[in-house]
């Protein structure tokens, strides 16, 4: 946790506050049993009403000063818990959303998600609760063995062997129960995991009759979770029992050697009464102080987490150019590209190579896992290539700042994304600050105003991830959200897949029509996609096969002439 320290920066002043006004209210709840000793030796001895009662006055006023600091110091206490927590998932979202894709996929989005949310919520309930006891408890405990020793040297010595025992003992699971605390928050991140794939997959799961197999498989990762929960449950409940044995051995031996010395006429009763009270307020504060070493473990497991996902670089530097369509440049162009997954047995993109100028139209397509998408990804640079360099505007995108990368290139995914709102929000996405008819032309432009027209406009509600539309809806929406931003290179990933061929053809028309100054990239499997492309990519697992026309690939690209003869007529294939 001390490596998080940064986000206690401009609240110094609660830091010192907090812990200090809990001080204070500790040396009060020190004072109470000398008062009360002077009351029982003095006021009760002697049978003096108005001493009892005037010293009776001052602890109800000692003890409302203490409620009005214990009340200030909680304050301090949740207002630099709150600042510290919102601060740390605020800088953790933050370097999360710089890590590249490969980073991402390489962490787990699941585990991601615990600790941007769980573990940073035990750190900061572990922070609150250090500055609420961190030193209140220390003080307490060893204050009430410093006045036990004021009182009578033979009992504070009885009083300190039995601080000592209890607080070895809190050392010794603090140390087993901290690595156990790191085993149940990966434990919920498989939980996580196993939750997200079946809300995400739920009709996958019900299409297939997966739902036994599945719960039985969720009830295995959550029962992992609950056995180790149990287990460290059962290592930490021994604690507190161990606790009252010691101190209570040593009030026994108070009371023992205490009569002894009272019936000797060493100690007085109300000495004695003062010492069974240190005795008792030691008792409680060490739980506390147990308490608060199981907090802190757990806080402390979440932080290595939590520093875990900070220590992670991102492992793709932004660039410091501005990305720029230079007159003269191609728009978009892979020189000699090849690229790996991380893992991955062999190359997903093998030696790829053409320039597409701006205005002109490019068609990728290729057979399942030829690398189309791999294609679409390097030219976002959602990852770097292996070998060769993507140009975009005779720039290498690796030296382009990401920001203006992703405003002049644009990719519209097979899996359209909406996110709750309206319409209009979610065109916004795209085009922060296009205007009404701007966006209007967009939703014209994807062949989409006629589902935005029947849904009530463009201040229709969308539902989360768009459940209020259809597939089709969703990728005209999707497309419509990507041209409102007016990108120098379109690039559309089988981002009409849903759509019928009639639509998908008007959907070509339109953008050939509304965009003329764009490059466009439609990649796809379907041949009347990309025939009227001014070129044509063809893809056979991750290698270039063939670059150039219909005509010319049909001629020249046996892959490409056999795609075009399982999918249309030999009238069609002549045409």
């Amino acid at each position: 946790m001390f490596k998080l320290r940064r986000y206690l920066v401009g609240h110094y002043a609660e830091c010192v506050l907090a812990p200090l006004f809990k001080m204070l209210e500790a040396l009060l709840q020190l004072l109470v049993p000398l008062v009360m000793a002077q009351v029982i030796d003095v006021g009760i001895a002697s049978r003096d009403a108005s001493y009892v009662l005037w010293h009776g006055a001052l602890l109800v006023g000692m003890g409302v000063f203490a409620w009005a600091i214990s009340v200030t110091a909680q304050y301090f206490c949740s207002k630099l818990a709150s600042a510290f927590g919102t601060a740390l998932r605020d800088d953790l979202f933050r370097h999360v959303l710089s890590l590249s894709r490969a980073d991402v996929e390489r962490l787990g989005r699941t585990t991601l998600v615990t600790r941007i949310t769980n573990d940073s919520q035990q750190v900061q309930d572990g922070l609150n609760m250090f500055f609420r006891l961190i030193l209140r408890s220390p003080f307490v405990t060893f204050g009430t063995v410093v006045a036990a020793f004021l009182v009578d040297g033979v009992e504070g010595a009885a009083l300190l062997v039995a601080v000592l025992v209890s607080g070895a003992v809190v050392m010794g699971f603090m140390r087993v129960t901290t690595s156990r605390y790191r085993e149940i928050q990966r434990g919920l991140d498989d939980v996580l995991l196993a939750t997200t794939e079946n809300l995400e997959g739920v009709r996958v799961l019900r299409a297939f009759r997966r739902e036994d197999a599945e719960r039985a498989a969720f009830s295995d990762a959550a029962g992992t979770v609950r056995d180790r929960q149990v287990s460290t449950g059962d290592i930490s409940a021994l604690v507190n029992p161990l606790t009252y044995l010691a101190i209570n051995c040593g009030l026994i031996a108070l009371l023992w050697f205490g009569g002894l010395r009272v019936d000797a006429g060493h100690l007085t009763q109300g000495q004695l009464v003062a010492l069974v009270s240190y005795v008792s307020q030691a008792l409680v504060e060490l739980l506390k102080l147990t308490n608060l070493i199981v907090l802190l473990s757990k806080a402390s497991a979440c932080a290595k987490r939590v520093n875990e996902v900070f220590e992670t670089r991102p492992s793709m530097a932004d660039g410091a150019r501005e990305a720029e369509l230079a007159p003269g440049e191609p728009a978009l162009a892979f020189d000699d590209v090849s690229f790996t997954y991380a893992g991955g047995a062999g190359h997903a993109l093998s030696h790829v190579s053409f320039a597409l100028a701006p205005g002109e139209t490019l068609g990728v397509i290729g057979g399942t896992g030829s690398g189309k998408s791999t294609l679409a990804s390097l030219a976002m640079r959602f990852y770097d290539a292996t070998e060769g360099a993507v140009r975009v505007g005779g720039a290498d995108v690796r030296e382009l700042t990401r920001e203006s990368l992703r405003r002049e290139v644009s990719l519209v995914e097979q899996g359209a994304t909406l996110f709750s709102g309206t319409i209009e929000s979610n065109l916004r996405w795209g085009g922060p600050d296009a205007g009404e008819k701007d966006l209007e032309a967009a939703l014209a432009t994807a062949q989409a105003a006629s589902a935005v027209d029947g849904k009530g406009g463009l201040a229709a509600e969308v539902e989360q991830f768009g459940r209020n539309f259809s597939g089709g809806q969703r990728q005209r929406l999707a497309i419509a959200r990507t041209l409102a931003r007016r990108p120098g290179v379109l690039i559309l990933d089988d981002a009409s897949s849903a759509l019928d061929f009639a639509t998908d053809a008007a959907l070509r028309r339109a953008i050939a029509r509304d965009c003329a100054g764009t490059a466009v990239v439609t990649i796809s499997q379907r041949v009347t996609a990309v025939r009227h492309a001014d070129q044509i990519l063809v893809l056979d697992g991750g290698r270039q096969v063939g670059l150039g026309t219909h005509e010319e690939l049909l001629e020249g690209c046996p892959v490409y002439r056999e795609i075009c003869e399982s999918q249309l007529t030999a009238e069609e294939v002549a045409r």
